[in-house]
């Protein structure tokens, strides 16, 4: 009997683990472990930032799914790996029954933790120094929301709030969640009619506005080509929204974000409310070897991002022009075993130009490893893994160079008057080789529209996504 230890129920872990568990666990023995005992549906969390989602509507428990699906779950934080042959096990903290540290011995070891919120990345960064709020976890956007909604009792008192959301790092991503929360507080407001009390600004990391991380977007519609900067720059002119991209935030201070520019200018933006994603790095975990040592650096970088079958160490430029730097079946090297998935992995580097200021500051904003991209390659890790158990070798293989991502950003909730942008990418990595003359993406499938039918969709798509992630009736036929 063959043992697969799942470590993280995001959108990753959990699509592993309903994968895993329909294929071998009346058979083999699948264990799910994550530190909430409930699933994040971490997309609608800008809904419950601006109070028009209750945070219960995001989450559901998992134990009784993973009962359904025959995975042992377990709630709880690992904290060690011991991968050494013949002896690998997980050491896990569990939460509540205070009963020491659980040992789960495995076969198989598929990391997906999601991010470590490195706000001690950025001085005075987020919640815990009441600077700044965030919306990457429930917890969070609750603050958030509370946050938000006492500027709004200010202004409808009179009073003028300065509102900043974007990036509070020069390394973050997570771009596009911070898009859609700006353009929800911009409908929010008008709904409330309060839009004339508020000063919307945008800050962020990017390039330029719309890189999103993923070196912008580019298509071909009625014979006219355009970009996302042009799309976003149309809808914040619209919105009334000032843009301040190509700026890395080094401080944040009670009402001030210290920022840096692309040419080394240094220089502050101030605001009474402020959304700032933080950088995103690997979930801290021990991994020991035999006799206690510290075998980290053949698994994780330096960020703690598990390593894979990529390519790493090549320069940008070179990075863009070898698609096949970028891994297929998310196994490391070393231990083949352990396979990472969603933002557990390390990429082999930036999809977006990266940018080094005058200053020495490294401005890149990571790749996007979330939802749907998320979801796709949790599917790909727990086949090749049923495959290995099955037939002793791998069959499913998709890099992001080759991989489809569709992108719904809410830009207003209401199923009346909402709207929504509809991205559709392909390939999520840029490929020169196969889309020379189309800056690396088909122009044919690559597309952006805005309007109400994607306020539905994305509606439609919270339900639709928790459907399928409580593995109820049909959940396969359910794309990632």
């Amino acid at each position: 009997m063959a043992k697969v230890v799942i470590i993280g129920a995001g959108f990753a872990g959990q699509t592993a683990a309903l994968y895993l568990g329909s294929a071998l666990g009346k058979d083999h023995e699948i264990t799910l472990v994550n530190r909430s005992g409930r699933f994040l549906y971490v997309p609608s969390l800008v809904w419950v930032g601006i109070d028009r989602m209750a945070p219960e509507k995001t989450q559901f428990d998992l134990e009784p799914v993973c009962r359904k699906m025959n995975v042992n779950f377990v709630h709880g934080r690992a904290t060690e790996v011991h991968p050494d042959p013949n002896d690998e096990f997980v050491i896990v903290e569990p939460k509540g029954n205070g009963e020491g540290p659980l040992r789960l011995d495995y076969d198989h070891l598929i990391v997906a933790t999601g991010p470590y919120l490195n706000f001690e990345g950025t001085s005075g960064l987020g919640p815990a120094h009441g600077n700044s709020w965030s919306i990457c976890n429930v917890g969070h956007a609750v603050q958030c929301r509370d946050r938000y909604l006492e500027s709004v009792t200010r202004m409808e008192m009179g009073e003028k709030q300065r509102m900043v959301i974007g990036t509070g790092h020069p390394g973050a991503t997570c771009q596009g969640a911070a898009f859609e929360y700006i353009s929800n507080i911009h409908k929010d407001l008008i709904r409330r009619n309060l839009r004339d009390k508020a000063e919307l600004v945008w800050l962020s990391n990017e390039r330029a506005l719309g890189d999103f991380g993923v070196k912008g977007v580019q298509v071909r519609q009625k014979g006219r080509e355009f970009t996302s900067e042009e799309f976003l720059g149309a809808v914040f002119k619209d919105y009334g929204i000032e843009d301040q991209v190509r700026r890395g935030v080094k401080e944040v201070q009670a009402g001030k974000a210290f920022w840096e520019d692309f040419d080394g200018n240094e220089g502050e933006t101030d605001f009474d409310f402020a959304m700032l994603i933080p950088q995103f790095k690997g979930v801290p975990l021990k991994w020991l070897g035999a006799g206690g040592e510290d075998v980290s650096e053949k698994i994780v970088n330096p960020a703690g991002l598990v390593k894979v079958d990529a390519i790493y160490g090549l320069p940008y430029p070179q990075l863009e022009e070898t698609p096949d730097a970028w891994p297929g079946f998310y196994q490391n090297r070393e231990y083949r075993n352990i396979f990472a998935a969603g933002i557990a992995f390390a990429p082999p580097g930036p999809i977006s130009v990266p940018h080094t200021t005058p200053k020495g500051t490294v401005m890149a904003a990571a790749p996007p490893r979330t939802g749907m991209v998320s979801g796709i390659i949790g599917r790909v890790v727990a086949r090749n893994v049923i495959d290995l158990i099955q037939h002793g070798r791998m069959t499913h293989h998709e890099r992001m160079t080759e991989m489809y991502a569709a992108c719904i950003a809410s830009m207003g909730d209401s199923l009346w008057d909402g709207s929504a942008a509809t991205i559709m990418i392909y390939p999520v990595v840029p490929d020169p080789v196969r889309f020379p003359a189309e800056g690396g993406r088909d122009s044919f499938v690559t597309h952006m529209e805005m309007g109400l039918a994607g306020a539905w969709m994305k509606r439609l798509i919270h339900s639709t996504f928790i459907h399928k992630l409580q593995g109820r009736f049909g959940w396969k036929m359910i794309p990632e």
